[in-house]
């Protein structure tokens, strides 16, 4: 389900200055079809560029976090994992034996969470939802 997000495109849209250890990271978060972390983000830019720290992997995510251009999640594996603010909502789904994150959305969900908050009395403005669950068919 993950739509590509051009994040350098985005950093030009917001007037951030993109150096270029910058921009092989915002491309290496852009082609990310996973959740990566910190550690997994700095493999892949020194496969594309030897000379970037993982302390500049570190400096950047949180500059493009701050900038409302990543979003940080904690699917309690103990590392902050990241994605490019999606341009349309979704949950996750996060197996809890290998650390994979499905993306999905389910508009039955989306319209009981409105009708929840309404009964409650208030307005649904934002929501995250993170599932944890173990596959079906492995036993």
């Amino acid at each position: 389900m993950t739509n590509r997000i051009d994040i350098e495109a985005v950093c030009a849209e917001r007037g951030l200055r993109i150096t270029e250890q910058r921009r092989v990271i915002a491309r290496v978060l852009s082609d990310s079809e996973d959740h990566p972390d910190v550690e997994r983000l700095h493999e892949r830019a020194v496969a594309i560029d030897p000379r970037i720290s993982i302390a500049t992997v570190y400096r950047t995510v949180r500059l493009f976090e701050e900038a409302g251009i990543l979003d940080r999640h904690d699917f309690g594996d103990g590392r902050a994992r990241y994605e490019a603010s999606p341009e349309s909502h979704h949950d996750h789904l996060i197996d809890v034996e290998t650390g994979k994150v499905v993306e999905f959305v389910d508009p039955e969900l989306e319209a009981l969470q409105r009708q929840i908050a309404e009964r409650l009395g208030f307005r649904l403005v934002d929501h995250r939802m993170e599932l944890y669950g173990v596959r079906l068919d492995r036993d």
